[in-house]
């Protein structure tokens, strides 16, 4: 599973506690995280992966000032162009979520979205994290390109938009179990009974 968001965030950001909250329950799960692979949102997922003994990925990005790999990382790549991470950001998931960030992360957003209403990509789980942040973004969409008829109610339709990261992860594991086939075995999914309740980590 993907997670995108803002390389600013620090660790005392409420966004930076909610995006380990989901790389913790996406491990959980028995998903991969991965994600840009530097600081900010993406480290905090990559944190909460790996915290619960999950596995966490990151796609690097070279920079005029450069971008370090976070600490929390099972193995990354480094890619010098942007285009090329978002392919194998896009190309190896299942859902992706999307928390607050920049032009990056909005590029990141519409990419996927585009990818989805298009075909390109089956119909995976897209989810926003933050409603405040995504607030005037999604009255935009809603309003002024429904309205203007650019885009369907549909595609619209597709964004969740949530501040739970139980809630996030949910709809990620029934749209992984009910529309793509997902199954486990036994013990994983005994695990994550478990520590969904807080009687195992």
């Amino acid at each position: 599973m993907t997670v995108f968001g803002s390389a600013r965030f620090k660790e005392d950001h409420p966004y930076y506690a909610l995006a380990r909250d989901v790389g913790a329950r996406l491990a959980r799960g028995g998903f991969t995280v991965m994600t840009g692979g530097g600081p900010g949102i993406m480290e905090a997922a990559n944190r909460g992966a790996k915290e619960v003994g999950g596995r966490s990925i990151g796609c690097n990005i070279e920079l005029p000032l450069e971008q370090q790999p976070n600490a929390y990382l099972d193995r990354f790549i480094t890619f010098r162009h942007f285009f090329v991470r978002k392919v194998m950001l896009v190309k190896y998931s299942y859902a992706f979520v999307v928390l607050p960030g920049g032009f990056g992360t909005l590029d990141e957003l519409f990419e996927t979205a585009t990818l989805i209403q298009t075909g390109k990509i089956r119909d995976f789980p897209l989810v926003l994290m933050g409603t405040t942040y995504w607030r005037p973004l999604m009255d935009f969409i809603e309003g002024t390109l429904i309205g203007a008829a650019t885009i369907d109610a549909a595609d619209a339709a597709r964004l969740t938009v949530t501040d739970s990261a139980a809630q996030a992860v949910d709809a990620i594991l029934d749209a992984a179990m009910r529309r793509f086939g997902l199954t486990y075995h036994e013990p994983v999914r005994r695990r994550w009974f478990l520590a969904e309740r807080g009687l195992h980590r």
